[in-house]
């Protein structure tokens, strides 16, 4: 069984699979330890579900998951937690923004004890005024409605322990918010602050409308 499980949702990232499968393999194998990679592909219109079965016929470590349709981030990183083995679940996009050299930061906060270690991005220098403003407005408003503490900059780059995949998994929520709920869950927990990088190939697929949709539905 593998120790460690990698989550990356996918949506229409046909040109950065490859890359960021041959950075998380070497990552991990100079760290020695069992590991599985699961892909989920959200409903892609381009080849992302065959770049996911090529990898896995190069490497039955990569496994993938094909959602009937476009059901969002949130619920693409649910449904790589439900099918994660590992002891400890580590959730990554797949545009190479979240750098695979963070993994070996995150095991040492793991190994240590703590069973959630939270990821607080650094913006890029190409990044707008207007997300860095949103996304700023947006934590403070979320933490003083709900009472749970967002710091500005967490991500979905995150490593979860078993113990708190299962609880997460267990949930029945609409309108998912894995962010919030994570915090929420009240494990021992840790920060660890990286520099996101710039996306590896085509664009993003959130724009102002979907970021409001988002925040609103955690809210």
């Amino acid at each position: 069984a593998p120790l460690i499980s990698l989550v990356v949702p996918a949506y229409c990232e046909e040109e950065s699979l490859a890359p960021l499968y041959g950075e998380v393999s070497q990552v991990m194998t100079s760290l020695e330890v069992a590991w599985e990679m699961i892909v989920i592909d959200d409903g892609s219109t381009d080849g992302t579900w065959q770049q996911i079965r090529d990898l896995h016929q190069a490497d039955q470590r990569v496994k993938g998951l094909r959602l009937s349709r476009n059901f969002g981030h949130q619920y693409a990183l649910l449904a790589g937690l439900a099918n994660a083995t590992g002891r400890a679940v580590i959730t990554m996009d797949a545009d190479l923004q979240h750098p695979p050299e963070v993994i070996v930061r995150l095991l040492e906060q793991w190994r240590e004890g703590r069973q959630i270690v939270h990821t607080v991005r650094t913006d890029h220098r190409n990044l707008s005024i207007l997300k860095k403003i949103t996304s700023r407005i947006f934590y403070k408003i979320f933490s003083s409605l709900s009472g749970v503490k967002l710091s500005a900059g967490m991500a979905d780059f995150r490593l979860l322990d078993r113990q708190v995949v299962d609880d997460l998994v267990g949930f029945r929520e609409g309108g998912l918010f894995l962010r919030g709920l994570v915090q929420w869950a009240g494990y021992s927990s840790s920060k660890v602050v990286f520099e996101s990088r710039e996306r590896f190939a085509g664009k993003t697929k959130y724009n102002l409308t979907q970021m409001l949709k988002f925040a609103w539905a955690g809210i």
